[in-house]
């Protein structure tokens, strides 16, 4: 296994595009994207749980009821979330990359981004859906993650190869995500593509089992996106036998497809709206995987523990806090946290206790631009991680004119 570039378009048969048709108003801006396999392929999702659900997820739902599928169309700038005619504009904007692409419309997914409650128009789509095709390219993924970026600072991707049966296989994506990150089930905007062989069963039953140890596991700021979507497209073109079951290829599979969801993780958590700093908590000693992501992902939502992160204050009294109200099991006088960076590691409680140590040193090592929240509850051998970032003032700034 081996991290490679191409992002999206890192497997066999796949091309994508990014350009700027209108929707919107800053020309500098890309907002619509394409990612095509040249032959049909098994596919998956997993979306947002949120109530309040954009009309593409809907759409998507429907035209992935055989588990087949050979392009995804996405727009930034618009949601297209709570709108009367929502549906037919989703509907439409299959229609339309169908058409330019000689598929049918149920081929194709369709997902948006943007602000919500706004009427979206086909009219820059159907203009724009032409150009967008004939920019279709195997060396195209930089700019359709350009074009599906809303408040994000920078692009993110990700891709590995690996072998199944014999066969080089490569799985790569990407993704966009910087505020209204609190996952449940799904999470933002992600796109994988695979040319592995796999049933869409199995692709499913891998997706599914992934984003609980990785999208699920980010949180920016509290808020689950009404829009968020996951979706893998494999079409099977380097030629290993194909997955239909569980066993030695799968699990194979599953360690590829998490290594590129924990790289977009990362990814996400890093580039949270007005962050400084990447927050990674991993709890170990916990009673069980489910004790420990409650505990990790609860220091990572801790508000106050993302300000004191921001400050380089290691007040460790806030991780203890947020590991209190959790609703883990966890016996508090068994655990022991540690603050971690490229400047060095330090300890600043032990069983349940403040120990000595240096502010200066601690200072430093919370002035890098990662951070690792270590704790150990001491209970058992169970443990996870999770993924956020610091709570600064130009979050606020940020949110306070997202839609003027």
């Amino acid at each position: 296994m081996k991290l490679i570039s191409g992002g999206v378009c890192a497997a066999k048969g796949f091309q994508a595009a990014g350009i700027h048709c209108g929707i919107r108003h800053n020309r500098s801006k890309k907002d619509l994207a394409l990612i095509v396999s040249e032959t049909e392929a098994s596919a998956a999702a997993v979306y947002t749980t949120n109530q309040v659900k954009g009309a593409p997820l809907t759409v998507t739902k429907a035209h992935l009821a055989d588990g087949k599928a050979r392009a995804v169309i996405c727009n930034s700038g618009n949601a297209n979330t709570c709108n009367a005619d929502g549906i037919a504009i989703a509907e439409g904007m299959a229609e339309l990359a169908a058409q330019a692409l000689g598929l049918k419309a149920e081929d194709v997914l369709v997902a948006s981004t943007g602000v919500i409650g706004q009427p979206l128009s086909l009219e820059p789509i159907r203009q724009g859906i032409g150009p967008l095709a004939a920019a279709l390219s195997t060396d195209g993924s930089g700019d359709a993650c350009e074009a599906i970026m809303t408040t994000d600072t920078r692009r993110k991707e990700a891709a590995v190869e690996f072998e199944l049966g014999g066969k080089v296989c490569r799985l790569g994506g990407i993704a966009k995500g910087s505020g209204m990150i609190h996952p449940n089930m799904a999470t933002m905007l992600v796109f994988l593509t695979t040319d592995a062989a796999i049933s869409p069963a199995m692709l499913q039953k891998a997706l599914s089992g992934d984003v609980q140890s990785s999208f699920n596991m980010i949180s920016i700021d509290g808020d689950t996106s009404t829009n968020d979507m996951v979706t893998v497209l494999a079409n099977g073109l380097a030629g290993n036998p194909e997955i239909t079951r569980e066993g030695e290829d799968f699990a194979a599979f599953m360690k590829a497809l998490n290594t590129v969801t924990v790289h977009l993780c990362r990814c996400i958590a890093g580039d949270g709206e007005g962050a400084t700093k990447l927050l990674e908590c991993s709890v170990t000693g916990a009673k069980d995987e489910k004790n420990a992501k409650i505990a990790a992902k609860s220091v990572i939502c801790s508000n106050l523990t993302k300000a004191a992160m921001f400050g380089a204050d290691a007040n460790w009294g806030r991780v203890l806090c947020a590991l209190g109200y959790s609703g883990a099991e966890l016996d508090v006088h068994k655990v022991g946290v540690r603050f971690k960076s490229a400047a060095g590691e330090i300890e600043v409680c032990r069983d349940g206790a403040g120990v000595p140590f240096s502010e200066e040193k601690a200072k430093e090592i919370l002035l890098q631009s990662e951070i690792g929240i270590l704790v150990s509850l001491g209970d058992g051998d169970a443990a996870a991680t999770a993924w956020g970032c610091d709570l600064t003032y130009d979050y606020v700034k940020i949110n306070g004119d997202y839609r003027t």
